[in-house]
């Protein structure tokens, strides 16, 4: 039996061309957008892919700048080297930018989506590829409706290769950020690069060529679990892109030079290019829409028609549901910017950042692990000392090498053999045993709290303590 599919009524607007196929999804032919925040749309791509592009390659005392080594978990960040214990900081740092990015969203919608988001970011990369290689929106349409030709087949593919490059280069900085990326390159140089770093950096290149290059504004609509919990921390004093309908309907085109106010018409001339410039293909005239991603484009694509009709700017803008309603400036918009609930979150991030600060501040590089021996709690020896048994691990993770002394105190008589300085290379570690004792008439038996400190000799700021326990003589067995 055959099955029908349903045809369903589809409105085009006057001068826009949409492509459909029976999965129902609309091609989006985005028209490029000249204005403010398409500048500022353009700065955020360089600055963010500046930083990641190039903070790999960046050295800082002949270590890897930023550098999260998960073969041998040592992490290089900006000068300093944390490891497992200190992943407390990179917990701190998450925390920080969930509730950064839940304040931004009560206070200025999906701005992120908009300006900041790998998805955007790439995804606008790659249009400035496809622009540049197969032409403007109209360009573009008609290339996609002409018939199978050489010159077609040429064009694209130079930009898929072109795509295919920057996606491998992307999947390649992003595996540099977990394995040093100059011997990394070296390795690839010479064929000789690891299996499983093959296997991630083309699996984030296909990652990045597949979102980017091909499924772009469905990411957004259909997988990106933040459009559709984002109206929870949206308020009548969010910032969105809005459509002023009180200024503009009824909507309908006219000459520039007409007195549109007797013909009954708004300043909307229906001219539909804040639809065509749209990445997620919505029409903002429509109300908010939870595929808006507040990147501006139609804000500027707006102006520059209100500019060629000589009308006022700010048909559509970034404005909030209050302040429509009510006609309130910008002063009453800032000022109710300051709510309870924005409040709340600022004072969150302000502990966040207070006790990292703090914790930073105190960050040593200089670490002491300390390990009892597991045979024997402690020992008699023929000369009547109580005797325990310790092995140390030194770590510097300093960018310079130190020389360190031991020191233990915590027990009257505590008695620590004759050691020579341990020295310990930049970034290296090594084991010392020690052997402390106190003479057996003097102390009482059972559980001792003591301390272990190691110090450079070159640098007195730098010293680390540890407790740890001394057993006395009724956890001893003689020797």
């Amino acid at each position: 039996m055959s099955k029908t599919i349903p045809i369903v009524p589809v409105a085009i607007e006057a001068g826009y061309e949409t492509t459909i196929n029976v999965a129902g999804h609309r091609k989006i032919y985005a028209r490029l957008a000249h204005g403010f925040w398409s500048n500022w749309r353009i700065a955020a791509v360089i600055i963010t892919q500046l930083f990641f592009y190039l903070v790999p390659w960046w050295q800082i005392n002949g270590r890897q700048a930023l550098l999260f080594d998960l073969e041998t978990f040592r992490f290089n960040v900006f000068g300093m080297v944390w490891l497992p214990q200190d992943l407390i900081y990179l917990a701190a740092l998450l925390i920080f930018c969930a509730v950064a990015l839940f304040a931004w969203t009560a206070v200025a919608g999906r701005l992120w989506c908009g300006f900041g988001c790998p998805q955007t970011v790439y995804t606008e990369m790659f249009m400035w590829i496809e622009r540049w290689v197969e032409g403007e929106r109209n360009a573009r349409i008609k290339l996609d409706r002409a018939p199978l030709s050489l010159a077609k087949v040429a064009r694209k593919a130079v930009k898929h290769g072109l795509w295919i490059a920057l996606a491998l280069w992307t999947g390649f900085t992003f595996a540099g950020y977990f394995t040093p990326i100059r011997p990394l390159w070296q390795a690839m140089l010479t064929w000789r690069i690891g299996g499983w770093t093959t296997f991630w950096i083309l699996c984030y290149a296909f990652i990045t060529y597949g979102h980017a290059g091909w499924l772009r504004e469905r990411i957004c609509l259909h997988m990106c679990p933040y459009a559709r919990f984002q109206s929870a921390m949206f308020d009548r004093d969010t910032l969105v892109v809005s459509y002023d309908s009180q200024r503009g309907e009824p909507r309908g085109g006219r000459r520039k030079d007409a007195d549109f106010g007797q013909q009954g018409l708004g300043s909307c001339v229906d001219c539909t290019v804040c639809v065509q410039v749209c990445p997620t293909g919505i029409d903002i005239r429509n109300g908010l829409q939870y595929e808006c991603i507040g990147c501006g484009a139609c804000i500027d694509a707006c102006n520059v028609v209100m500019d060629r009709m000589s009308y006022p700017r700010g048909l559509i803008r970034f404005t909030t549901e209050h302040a429509q309603a009510n006609g309130a400036g910008k002063a009453t918009i800032a000022r109710r910017m300051l709510r309870p609930k924005v409040l709340a979150y600022a004072a969150v991030l302000a502990v966040i950042v207070a006790a990292s600060a703090i914790g930073l501040a105190r960050h040593q590089p200089l670490k002491l692990d300390i390990a009892r021996d597991r045979g024997i709690l402690a020992r008699q020896t023929e000369n009547g000392e109580i005797e325990n048994l310790y092995t140390l691990t030194i770590q510097n993770v300093d960018h310079r090498p130190h020389r360190y002394r031991i020191s233990a105190e915590g027990l009257p008589g505590l008695r620590l053999p004759q050691l020579a300085p341990v020295a310990v290379a930049a970034g290296g570690s090594e084991t010392v045993s020690l052997r402390l004792s106190v003479l057996k008439d003097t102390m009482p038996p059972g559980r001792h709290e003591i301390e272990i400190g190691v110090a450079a000799i070159d640098d007195p700021a730098l010293q680390v303590e540890e407790k740890t326990i001394f057993w006395g003589a009724n956890g001893s067995d003689s020797g």
